[in-house]
């Protein structure tokens, strides 16, 4: 008897997991689309030898919800530069990696914006959430350095965005090992240009 109670037991907790699992899964994936944006790419050539970029990223709604209550948020920005083949696929040739972590502190009413370029990390403290997403989700006047002795072609420039979800606990993440921990990831790329510009006639 005891045998057949510890069995039921054990089914029951297997059909819960089961059934935790798909909930999950209909949660995290309900949303098929994102809202957020890459606005227009802006591409100078200064001098032939540097590429200046700027762009930002508007969030949908939920994000700016979720800093608001105090969740902390981490944003990557790739700027990568591509030069463009008629038969073969598109080459990279640099790229440059930012990341931006966003803090907020509801009772204390303080954001707080952590800029990660390379090896340099620069903090900013904001009084109000606006002014921390007008800093955080621009990227103004980025250089990519060391073109100078690239050939001569059509290129482009890839701005992408991607955002990971807080980590989930040791026991979720075990049975929802199959679940992306990535929130969006969102591109967009910029008209092509000649590099290097040839001379004004």
């Amino acid at each position: 008897m005891q045998s057949l109670t510890s069995k039921y037991i054990g089914n029951k907790i297997i059909i819960l997991c089961y059934i935790f699992i798909f909930s999950s899964f209909l949660l995290l994936f309900a949303k098929t689309g994102y809202s957020y944006q890459i606005n227009s790419i802006s591409v100078a050539i200064v001098n032939n030898n540097e590429i200046s970029v700027t762009t930002s990223l508007s969030p949908e709604a939920k994000f700016v919800e979720d800093l608001n209550e105090g969740m902390t948020k981490e944003l990557v920005f790739y700027i990568d530069m591509f030069r463009v083949w008629k038969i073969w696929p598109d080459e990279f040739v640099k790229g440059r990696k930012i990341s931006r972590i966003l803090k907020s502190d509801p009772i204390r009413r303080e954001y707080i914006a952590i800029s990660i370029d390379g090896n340099v990390s620069i903090e900013k403290r904001f009084k109000d959430i606006d002014s921390m997403l007008s800093w955080s989700l621009n990227i103004t006047d980025i250089k990519l350095t060391g073109v100078k002795n690239l050939e001569a072609g059509k290129y482009f420039v890839k701005a992408t965005v991607e955002s990971n979800i807080k980590k989930l606990p040791p026991v979720i993440g075990y049975f929802l090992f199959f679940i992306s921990e990535r929130e969006f990831s969102v591109s967009r790329n910029s008209h092509k240009f000649q590099f290097p510009q040839e001379p004004d006639k």
